[in-house]
């Protein structure tokens, strides 16, 4: 695993957190050990110093008690008495000499009853330093003859005990001054184990070290140390020191006895590096230990992210692992394999839903196009031919109006069940291409064989459908188109087998196969989708305007739509070259959302809003076929802020009865979206207003046939008439079109028509023209009061 992979690993994340954790309360845990292992040696270490002071002092008293019994046996001694009766000074000072000596006193003296030194030994001499001394030392005594006085001679600290000279009165004390000094410090090391130091203050703010028990470093690092010195760091570590004060006569001294705290500790120390080696340990098995149950979680998370994966992808077939698992994880696997259960469920019934006919049960337009597609991929076998067979059922309109659509749909059932026959190759399909038309998949050798089968279907339609009393004869037109000899993709195939069909239409052919001379746009035209598509896409489309004027309630601003094509070679496109064509491959989808578009553009400008501008915008048979148009168009208005209110959108009679309910369907969700709907060149269809009653239609537009017609004085004039009141009496305002002079106008103003257009009002203008043009000439066209 790489380093950015173990980053984002949740097993690494789990474990590393949890060896954070311990490591964090392991850390914790040595500290608070170490500081309360510290805190409790100094304390301990103190009380231990407590001690040792006492045990010095004691030592101390012990030493002069020892001086005062040889002074006092020094004191009983006969031939002493004598000699200081007598005034014997040499026998005074060879038995102070030999005394001393032999109880290891420093200083030995004979005082007189006034306190005057007679006699005094001192083997170190400095006579002068030591009469100084005495000095201080000897009124000391004589004030407390029991008690013991330090003071320091020569630099060192001295012990003196006094006791008197009987004979039997006093005639004079016996004096003795003891050393504190190394022998001392050594046996209190020896006895506590304590290190013990003699300072002497110099008199110049120094002091000086005397008598120590430390090794030579930390003496050194002692020396260094101020006065109130209460620790030391020393190599042999921190030195906690117990000051004990000797001597304030004369040149202040004191005895500093010192323990080390880690040595105390050490022990402590090497329970905690075992603790620590423990605990290293313990942490190796805590992360094993870690590892692995989060692996036991993480395995099957990995297991279940794989399987989302191929869930991501369509592939439903493999199933969750770890479903046997009685815990959570075991849970949430079994729920990921019911959902994968479920959704497969779901998506086997989208696609059924979406690629199968629901009226007839077989596929449905787009289910046939992929499977063209796939075919084309799939190369069909050595000298066989691809062969797309579009029917259209005739008459089938005439049969809706007349017995209605629940026949129709039966109609369309039965038909389906007489082609599926036609099928029995591997691969080939039948599917509802849309409304009455058909289209079937075919894998033939020839041309030959794909007529062949349209003969088959020919003869298969001869027969006559039984529907409880109703016989209906039927009969179709088909269109065919090969691959590879008329076509070289699946839309290319499927669009010359529609134009076939239309031709066989046309010509009142049963089937006809694809030939170049079919298509209506010749061969020029062959190139016009992608010239369509540039178009679009470098901006050779213009939007103009034809105003619409009110015959009834005043002049309002109102306008068609219309598309013009600058082509950058051929010019001015005239609409009937290319709109037809884009009508037959379906890209009249994105010419109308252009367009819809650019009205949207138009509408949201201040200009256009201040003249509560409404426009009409024309739909194909494709665009109302299309279950997403509404979404898209709502799209728009939603990008642009524009109400669905300014629009009018007109339908021909065509394009609705094509398809009715899908039709009738997409014009209920558009009436509900708030726009305005019409019927374009009302009268040249086959609809009737009573089934137009049915629909949320606003608005009829009278063709410009019937209005032109009313020149000749022929029956058009009672047409129009009487399309303008029946509709009026279904609550829908009437628009003429066709308006090319005055008097055609103030007739139809006569008839109580509501707008008119036409080039009487003004030709179609460039959109950017068309508010200046209503703001002047157009105001002109004032209705009638």
């Amino acid at each position: 695993m790489t380093l950015r992979g173990l980053r984002h690993s949740l097993v690494a994340r789990l474990v590393g957190m949890s060896l954070l954790l311990l490591l964090a309360v392991q850390l914790a845990g040595f500290a608070v050990v170490r500081a309360s292992i510290e805190r409790n040696a100094r304390a301990q270490i103190a009380r231990e110093l407590d001690t040792d002071g006492r045990v010095w002092q004691r030592l101390l008293e012990q030493k002069a008690e020892r001086l005062r019994q040889g002074s006092a046996l020094l004191a009983a001694d006969y031939g002493f008495r004598s000699a200081v009766s007598s005034g014997d000074t040499q026998t005074i000072e060879s038995a102070l000499e030999n005394h001393g000596a032999r109880i290891g006193a420093a200083v030995t003296a004979l005082l007189d009853t006034r306190l005057a030194v007679r006699a005094i030994s001192s083997p170190g001499g400095g006579m002068k330093q030591l009469s100084a001394t005495l000095a201080q030392v000897v009124p000391a005594l004589a004030a407390e003859p029991a008690g013991s006085q330090i003071a320091v001679v020569n630099g060192l600290p001295h012990q003196f005990v006094m006791v008197p000279l009987r004979a039997p009165l006093v005639i004079g004390w016996v004096l003795m001054g003891f050393p504190v000094g190394q022998p001392l410090a050594e046996e209190m090391r020896q006895l506590l184990a304590v290190d013990v130091a003699v300072r002497v203050a110099d008199g110049k703010g120094g002091f000086s070290v005397p008598v120590s028990t430390l090794p030579e470093a930390s003496l050194k690092t002692l020396r260094a140390a101020g006065s109130g010195v209460g620790e030391i760091e020393t190599q042999r570590g921190t030195l906690l020191v117990r000051r004990s004060a000797l001597s304030h006569l004369g040149a202040p001294s004191e005895a500093l006895l010192l323990r080390s705290v880690d040595e105390l500790v050490a022990p402590y120390r090497q329970l905690q590096w075992l603790l620590a080696v423990i605990t290293a340990a313990g942490l190796l098995l805590f992360a094993l230990g870690s590892s692995a149950m989060a692996r036991r979680v993480t395995t099957p998370l990995r297991a279940l992210l794989v399987a989302t994966r191929l869930l991501s992808k369509g592939n439903y077939s493999v199933p969750m692992e770890h479903t046997g698992r009685n815990d959570e994880v075991g849970d949430l696997a079994r729920s990921f394999d019911h959902m994968r259960l479920d959704i497969a469920r779901q998506q086997s019934e989208i696609r059924d839903l979406a690629y199968r006919d629901r009226l007839t049960g077989v596929p449905n337009r787009e289910r046939f196009r992929g499977a063209v597609m796939d075919a084309l991929r799939t190369d069909p076998v050595l000298g066989h031919r691809l062969a797309v067979l579009v029917l259209d059922l005739d008459r089938f309109k005439h049969v809706n109006d007349v017995l209605g659509y629940a026949f129709g749909d039966r109609l369309l059932q039965a038909v389906a069940g007489r082609l599926q026959p036609m099928v029995g190759e591997p691969g080939d399909m039948l599917a509802r291409h849309g409304g009455n038309e058909f289209a079937l998949l075919l894998h033939v050798t020839d041309a030959q064989a794909a007529l062949q089968i349209a003969e088959r279907i020919a003869r298969a339609f001869e027969t006559p459908l039984h529907f409880d009393d109703q016989t209906v004869d039927l009969s179709a037109s088909m269109g065919i188109a090969l691959w590879p000899d008329h076509a070289v993709d699946a839309d290319m195939l499927i669009n010359r087998a529609e134009i076939a069909m239309y031709g066989a239409k046309k010509r009142l052919a049963v089937a006809l196969l694809y030939d170049p001379a079919l298509d209506s746009s010749s061969a020029q035209t062959l190139s016009l989708l992608g010239d369509l598509r540039r178009a679009v896409e470098q901006g050779e489309l213009r939007l103009y305007l034809q105003p619409k004027v009110a015959l009834q309630r005043g002049a309002g601003a109102a306008a068609e739509a219309l598309l013009r094509w600058q082509h950058p070679q051929r010019g001015l496109v005239p609409p009937m070259e290319f709109i037809p064509f884009a009508e037959q491959t379906g890209f009249v989808r994105q010419l109308t959302l252009w367009v819809f578009e650019q009205v949207a553009m138009l509408l949201a400008q201040s200009l256009a809003r201040t003249a509560d501008l409404h426009i009409s915008v024309n739909l194909s048979t494709r665009d109302l076929l299309d279950p997403e148009l509404s979404l898209r168009l709502g799209a728009i208005l939603e990008r642009y802020q524009v109400s669905a209110g300014s629009f009018c959108l007109e339908i021909t009679e065509s394009a609705i009865m094509d398809d009715p309910q899908r039709a009738e369907a997409m014009l209920n969700r558009l009436a509900q979206q708030g726009f305005k709907l019409s019927i374009d060149d009302f009268g040249t269809g086959y609809s009737s207003l009573a089934y137009l009653k049915r629909l949320p239609v606003n608005e009829l537009k009278i063709d410009k046939s019937f209005v032109l017609g009313m020149q000749s004085g022929g029956g058009d004039a009672q047409i129009v008439r009487s399309t303008i009141d029946l509709a009026h009496n279904l609550g829908l305002t009437v628009v003429a079109e066709g308006v090319e002079d005055a008097a055609l106008m103030e007739r139809l103003r006569a008839m109580a028509c509501d707008e008119a257009q036409g080039y009487h009002i003004s030709r179609p203008l460039p959109a950017e023209q068309f508010l200046g043009w209503h703001a002047g000439p157009g105001a002109a066209f004032v209705a009638a009061p």
